[in-house]
């Protein structure tokens, strides 16, 4: 079977593919992410992820015929893509919008077989249910520095996860991957799932 390779520094992105039973080959894709401003946030997610999967499936040398994996995730708040926050004060800024309300987590998934040059890709969509939380909760959430390293400046595997009230769809998909979108992907290029289990 293939290597299985992730484009992504994310730990909770990892964490997700070790706890399916596939342990990925870690290539930072060092995608400038910029790149993609100014896109609805559906298309954002997306158009990184095959940005990221096509840096990382280009390097040399990379295991042959590795499947690599680029991800990016977005949530999308009153029409507005948010990624991570620039710095303490964005985030606060974001807790305020957030509380009490709702907003649409986009994950994009790119796989590439490298043995074929193959690629299959898609976005997993998942709705997020935010307390109404007081400002001194914001105010220590983000001093632990955890929201400034997610996209949408929380995470519903860690310190944040007490301040999500429910989600609509894949949980994993809000960690980082969807996990059944990853396997129709898997499938789609032509391998089995189970495979990948090691």
């Amino acid at each position: 079977m293939p290597t299985f390779v992730l484009a992504s520094a994310s730990p909770a992105r990892l964490k997700t593919l070790r706890n399916a039973g596939i342990e990925p080959t870690v290539i930072v894709s060092g995608v400038d992410e910029s790149q993609a401003d100014g896109l609805p946030p559906f298309e954002m997610a997306l158009q990184l992820a095959e940005l990221k999967c096509a840096a990382v499936a280009e390097r040399d040398p990379l295991p042959e015929g590795a499947l690599v994996l680029g991800c990016d995730s977005v949530l999308e708040l009153d029409g507005q893509a948010l990624g991570k926050p620039a710095d303490d004060a964005d985030a606060v800024r974001r807790w305020q919008a957030m509380r009490g309300g709702s907003g649409v987590l986009y994950t994009g998934h790119c796989l590439r077989d490298t043995a074929t040059g193959r690629v299959a890709a898609a976005t997993a969509s998942t709705t997020v249910f935010f307390a109404d939380v007081s400002d001194a909760e914001i105010d220590a959430y983000v001093a632990t520095g955890e929201p400034l390293h997610v996209a949408g400046a929380f995470t519903v595997d860690g310190l944040g996860g007490a301040f999500v009230t429910g989600i609509e769809g894949d949980h994993h998909n809000v960690v980082g991957v969807s996990l059944p979108l990853l396997r129709d992907l898997v499938l789609e290029l032509g391998h089995s799932w189970t495979d990948l289990w090691r």
